[in-house]
């Protein structure tokens, strides 16, 4: 490419010396050939000469100045005019008309070389001159019309919108397709004229390329020139309808959006009075004219998933133009599945626009895949070159963008560059708030419906709102202009006051998490404003309020890494900054709840709740204690305080009846019922349980999200546990599968880890080996997939104890002991207890007794120490067992446990616990012949189960049972 040729790209050259006004060659021949201007053709004796449409425009070029030299520029000037393209296109199209002439065989001599200088036809000629015609009323235009460009590679993505296309052409015979500059708009059109050349004919198919016209008056005469029309008389436009006459025809006006006014008005005029007329516009706007049929040109689509597969990224259009380019550039290379999501954000990056992908995959040979990431990173994207033999405005992305830019009015341009500080989606008040100057906002309204109208602003619909964003790289384009102005800090201090007002309003409180789809939109403008009130001292206040505001949405968004740092980054200024306690607290509880989940049971997490609970006690807060204290038990929980968060759950109980108002009571029955459940009484978690849910009934279904988990599924699982150890396996079973399911479509990861992590031991207690498997690896996958380390460290506890079910000890008993040691990291000393009775389980089945006797009997210590109720009559089971089975089984002491665990079992009210140490007991007193005893034992137990099966215990307690007992000696 010459920098000559590419700064006369976009003018309006002079006509070729064969087509200048006045000048109407007829035919010249030469030798055996003739060449019939008027007809573009090449013939010999007689006969059409297939030959390209450049190497003919040469051959005239160069026989209309037969022994001139000609140069090389002044070819390029006149035969592509209006395009850009190297001097090698020369060289390349004369060597195929030479070809074609038989140039140098048997002594014919028409196209010489001048080294240095340029070209020369040195054949005789004999011109043929026409009869005369009047002068003509306007000059021809540019040769960049007539032929249809032949697309260069078949367009990607785009087989279903030319098909369809073609076919609404054929009916309605007027179609624009528009969408924003680089999204296609050209190869779609001269694909479908291509289509159609068999329905009109190779003649009747034309197309204007109106990018290389700059003046409106010459639109009429490039419309005439590429018809074929002859025009001389005073009404150039009636002369066109009379040549049209009759003529079924396909016309593409290609790039109209500078011209809009002229074009809308021809198009508009032949649509009525020229029937059999087809036109195919292409443009950034519609031209608004009766008749006409508009498609939206869609961007390419890209892969959803922001982690494809290799597969699935190659599924999608925008990935498949990519790698078909990034092929041109020299990359030989198969899309991996570790290259996938890479390639997938630079094709989100470039919003499927095929331009900017084309121009970032060019790179791909040099710079590689993630070497393109890195430069569209540093926001190169903009000045990354194209083809050569492209127009200049296609050349980079930046140029496109100016083309665009420069033809607005000011008033669009001043709010095109405001609208580039808002990150994503914004709202119609939004951009009134934020890029308005003062004006009405209807006046900030209709310039933008004008941009949107110019493809410059996207509209998108969210649930029942209209959304708008600029395209990455418009934004990207116009916040450089918008920052060379002196108004970029002032429209950021409007941006981020807008959001701060607007997240006021809001006032998210109860229910957030519900509704949060509301106000998912907004999420990269409170980032954005969040960064900028947190630069500078002076706009501390703003920050403060907005963090505290917003954070209901970056905890419902799980978004847990950012809330922490905003609440921190508030926290930090607040009490220089803001005098409401209520902000202080809900920064607090924020970062509380993220720290909790993602840190661990850390004591800054402790210290959050009780300052935000001494801070709500003093605002008196019902509904803001409410949160905190089901903080708190899930805080204690976790820790195994048990009595702790039980504590806790009967301060929520006195509040809600203090508020009186049923969300407030549902939320501390069910608060309680978990903390019940866990503190050792089943029968008081059924009771809170059935009391939350029969209020829940009389206020409709309440979906109550507090610290990261949705409170009716916690309810259910304390239900569920609940029923199973009261004896009712089956149904509890049904329960956890159901609420398993449920959370796994829960839009908070912490739902379905809480679920499975609560849920699978159900169905271990049941014996259900097989149904249990694909839950704990899921929930692993899970965990991990969000960080959610206590999770996963639950998940592989779980993944132990059916080890040991399946009869794989040693495989269980070193799965144990990571998950213990990962426990004790995250200090989740809830599940520490069933761990440790595990791994002693998994020690004995392995034959090492000793171990596995000091490991229970430190795990019951622990837990009577720390009252952890709920497990000591499942250890104690467990060390009644153990002593059996070392080599010298302490039968005494077994027996005492069993008898201790029963009775704690009986004082949870836990029925199920009661029988599973029954079981081991009764066996062991029919070895010593204690027959009736054993059945009497058992006998009781297992008539108070409403379930008779469902456990292996069960199982075997009905056998015993229906052995008839022994006569005493």
């Amino acid at each position: 490419m010459t920098g000559r040729a590419a700064a006369r790209t976009d003018k309006v050259l002079p006509a070729p010396p064969h087509t200048q006004a006045g000048a109407r060659p007829g035919t010249v021949s030469f030798g055996s050939f003739r060449v019939d201007h008027a007809r573009r053709l090449l013939l010999r004796d007689g006969e059409p000469v297939r030959v390209g449409s450049r190497a003919l425009d040469l051959l005239i070029a160069l026989v209309d100045r037969a022994g001139d030299v000609v140069g090389k520029h002044e070819l390029l000037d006149v035969v592509w005019k209006g395009v850009v393209v190297d001097e090698a296109a020369v060289r390349v199209h004369l060597a195929s008309l030479r070809r074609a002439l038989g140039d140098g065989r048997d002594g014919a001599r028409y196209i010489v070389n001048i080294p240095g200088r340029g070209y020369s036809f040195v054949a005789p000629i004999a011109r043929d001159e026409p009869k005369a015609h009047p002068p003509q009323a306007e000059p021809p235009v540019a040769r960049s019309i007539g032929p249809v460009p032949a697309p260069s590679r078949a367009p990607i993505g785009r087989d279903h919108v030319i098909g369809s296309l073609s076919e609404l052409l054929l009916t309605r015979r007027f179609v624009s397709v528009v969408g924003a500059g680089g999204i296609g708009k050209t190869t779609v059109a001269a694909a479908i004229a291509q289509r159609l050349r068999s329905e009109f004919g190779d003649d009747n198919v034309v197309f204007v390329d109106f990018g290389a016209v700059s003046e409106p008056e010459l639109v009429l005469g490039a419309i005439t020139s590429a018809v074929g029309c002859a025009v001389g008389g005073a009404d150039p436009f009636a002369e066109l309808l009379t040549f049209l006459d009759e003529k079924r025809m396909l016309i593409v006006f290609d790039s109209c959006e500078h011209l809009v006014d002229q074009t809308s008005q021809l198009a508009g005029k032949l649509y009525q009075r020229a029937p059999s007329v087809h036109m195919l516009i292409t443009s950034r706007e519609s031209l608004r004219v009766e008749g006409e049929t508009v498609h939206l040109l869609s961007p390419l689509a890209y892969p959803a998933d922001e982690k494809p597969t290799a597969a699935e990224a190659l599924a999608t259009p925008a990935v498949q133009l990519f790698m078909d380019r990034a092929a041109f550039s020299g990359f030989h290379g198969e899309l991996t599945d570790g290259d996938a999501p890479v390639v997938a954000e630079i094709c989100r990056r470039t919003d499927g626009i095929a331009l900017a992908i084309e121009l970032a995959a060019s790179r791909v040979g040099t710079y590689g895949i993630h070497g393109v990431a890195s430069l569209l990173a540093g926001n190169m994207e903009l000045s990354l070159t194209g083809r050569r033999n492209v127009v200049a405005r296609h050349r980079t992305l930046e140029a496109m963008l100016d083309w665009s830019f420069n033809l607005l009015a000011e008033d669009e341009r001043r709010i095109l560059c405001r609208l580039s500080v808002f990150v994503g989606l914004f709202t119609m008040e939004a951009a009134c708030s934020v890029a308005g100057d003062g004006e009405q906002d209807a006046a900030v309204a209709a310039t933008l419906a004008s941009l949107v109208d110019k493809s410059l602003v996207w509209v998108q619909p969210e649930g029942e709102g209209v959304f708008y964003r600029l395209p990455d790289m418009t934004r990207a384009y116009a916040r450089g202009r918008l920052d060379e102005s002196d108004t970029s800090g002032s429209i950021a201090d409007r941006h981020a006051r807008y959001f701060a007002a607007l997240f006021k309003a809001i006032a998210l409180e109860h229910g957030a998490y519900t509704d949060i789809g509301r106000y998912v939109p907004h999420i990269g403008n409170v980032r954005k404003a969040l960064e900028w009130s947190f630069s500078s001292d002076d706009r501390h206040a703003i920050g403060v309020e907005l963090a505290a505001d917003s954070a209901p949405l970056f905890l419902g968004l799980w978004l847990l890494t950012e809330s922490s740092h905003w609440a921190r980054r508030a926290l930090e200024v607040a009490k220089g900054v803001s005098d409401l306690p209520r902000r202080e607290v809900r920064l607090l509880e924020a970062l509380a709840v993220s720290t909790m989940h993602t840190l661990g049971n850390t004591q800054e997490v402790r210290n959050a709740i009780e300052r935000g609970l001494n801070l709500s006690d003093t605002e008196g807060g019902g509904l803001t204690q409410l949160r905190l204290l089901a903080g708190l038990n899930l805080f204690l929980t976790r820790l195994g305080d048990f009595d702790g968060a039980l504590a806790a759950a009967k301060r929520s109980g006195a509040i809600a009846a203090k508020s009186g108002t049923p969300g407030d009571r549902v939320i501390a029955e069910w608060i309680l019922a978990a903390a019940y459940h866990m503190a050792g009484d089943q029968a008081a978690a059924l009771d809170h349980c059935e009391r939350g849910f029969m209020l829940e009934a009389n206020v409709g279904q309440l979906e109550i999200n507090l610290f990261g988990y949705d409170h009716h599924l916690r309810a259910e699982l304390a239900r569920a546990r609940a029923l199973s150890l009261r004896g009712a396996p089956v149904a509890a079973s049904q329960l956890v599968l159901e609420a398993m399911d449920r959370a796994s479509r829960s839009s908070l990861p912490g739902d379905y880890s809480m679920a499975a992590a609560h849920g699978i031991p159900v169905l271990l207690w049941s014996g259900s080996v097989d149904q249990s498997g694909e839950h704990i690896e899921r929930l692993l996958a899970h965990a991990e997939r969000h960080a959610l380390k206590s999770h996963a460290a639950a998940a592989l506890v779980l993944r132990g104890e059916r080890l040991l079910l399946l009869g794989e000890s040693p495989a269980g008993l070193e799965t144990l002991r990571e998950a213990l040691n990962m426990l004790v990291r995250e200090r989740f000393h809830m599940i520490i207890p069933a761990a440790s009775r595990s791994l002693a389980e998994a020690l004995a089945q392995c034959g090492n007794h000793g171990e596995a006797a000091a490991t229970v009997d430190g795990a019951i210590s622990s837990a009577t120490k720390m009252s952890q109720r709920f497990y000591l009559p499942d250890l104690l089971r467990t060390r009644g067992e153990i002593l059996l089975r070392g080599p010298s089984p302490d039968v005494e002491a077994a027996e005492a446990a069993f008898r201790s665990s029963i009775e704690l079992a009986r004082d949870q009210s836990a029925t199920a616990w009661e029988l599973k140490a029954a079981v081991p007991l009764a066996r062991l007193l029919l070895q010593q012949g204690r027959d009736a005893e054993a059945q009497a034992l058992l006998g009781s137990i297992y008539e108070a189960h409403p379930e008779k099966d469902g456990t292996r215990e069960l199982t075997e307690a009905a056998h015993i049972l229906r052995r008839a007992p022994r006569e005493p000696d």
